[in-house]
């Protein structure tokens, strides 16, 4: 079992999934560990000092938003960074910056008759 999707798409749903997966103080702690290589279920659990349902809960959000892959190994399960996914995520954080992203939902403001005056600095 090694499992894994991607992070971005273009869609907007999944790269709201992937930020929000990154919004969690322990998740962001295990991606930094498994930055380091492969970790099985009892090392992360010891690490960030959780309860094993709990860190199952949190490497389910970021496997389901594709930052992690899993594998079984007897009767282990062992994780391992997704470092496309991490790029990908990366790179579609820099194209909203510029206003490159092009998400599938995009649309641009209609053109012609304002509900508001632009805004202007003083």
């Amino acid at each position: 079992m090694n499992t894994h999707t991607n992070a971005v798409t273009g869609d907007p749903a999944q790269l709201a999934r992937a930020f929000q997966a990154l919004a969690d103080d322990k998740r962001v702690r295990v991606l930094e560990l498994l930055g380091k290589g492969e970790r099985c279920v009892c090392e992360l659990a010891e690490a960030i000092d959780v309860t094993q349902p709990l860190l199952s809960f949190h490497l389910r959000t970021l496997r389901e938003a594709g930052l992690v892959s899993d594998a079984r190994k007897g009767r282990w399960v062992y994780y391992s960074l997704n470092r496309e996914a991490l790029e990908e995520l990366e790179r579609a954080a820099g194209a909203l910056a510029t206003g490159a992203f092009t998400g599938k939902s995009t649309s641009e403001p209609r053109q012609g008759k304002r509900c508001c005056q632009p805004f202007r600095s003083a």
